[in-house]
């Protein structure tokens, strides 16, 4: 009787400790997720056609089939994943057009990081044509260390590293070949 009583507990001993050792779901994927911070835009907007103004007058005209809005985290920036297409006037309404692949637009540094076909062309016929090009947009300066092709009236060269007003009066260039009509 000592002995079928011992087997008893041993039994109803087991039968709990399996019941415990299956029973109990491992919840470790969402303890996991529970430090984790969801990386998602605060705004998306499709076939964007954005106007700034500035005393009644269109200073830029920005589209761009996708946006994405990360003003929410601690470094707020806005992504164009599908490119941008964007036109800058002057205050004699001269036009410059952007166009880039993709962009990413920093609140707090006011850069803007274009990438992939980046072109740029002014209505006075110059135009430039890079893989990455930077906007500075506080001082209204592009700048570049990417290779890359600039044309004018007077001629085509190639280069590697760039920097220039966003009307093309000021164009500072590092490394640059091609041929070119000198002004002298």
């Amino acid at each position: 009787m000592i002995l079928l009583r011992k087997y008893r507990i041993v039994n109803i001993v087991t039968v709990f400790a399996v019941t415990m050792f299956f029973g109990c779901e491992s919840n470790f994927k969402e303890v996991q997720k529970i430090n984790v911070t969801e990386f998602v835009p605060s705004g998306d907007a499709d076939n964007v056609n954005l106007k700034y103004t500035d005393s009644g007058l269109i200073k830029v005209i920005l589209l761009s089939p996708k946006m994405l809005d990360y003003s929410s985290i601690d470094f707020p920036f806005t992504e164009f994943p599908k490119g941008i297409d964007v036109t800058l006037y002057d205050n004699k309404a001269k036009t410059t057009r952007v166009t880039s692949n993709y962009a990413v637009s920093y609140k707090l540094t006011g850069i803007i990081d274009l990438q992939g076909k980046v072109k740029i062309v002014s209505q006075n016929g110059q135009a430039l044509e890079t893989e990455q090009l930077y906007y500075d947009q506080k001082n209204e300066w592009f700048f570049t260390e990417k290779k890359f092709k600039f044309t004018d009236l007077k001629g085509t060269s190639n280069g590697q590293g760039i920097d220039f007003s966003k009307d093309f009066k000021i164009v500072n260039s590092q490394r640059i070949m091609g041929e070119f009509d000198s002004a002298e």
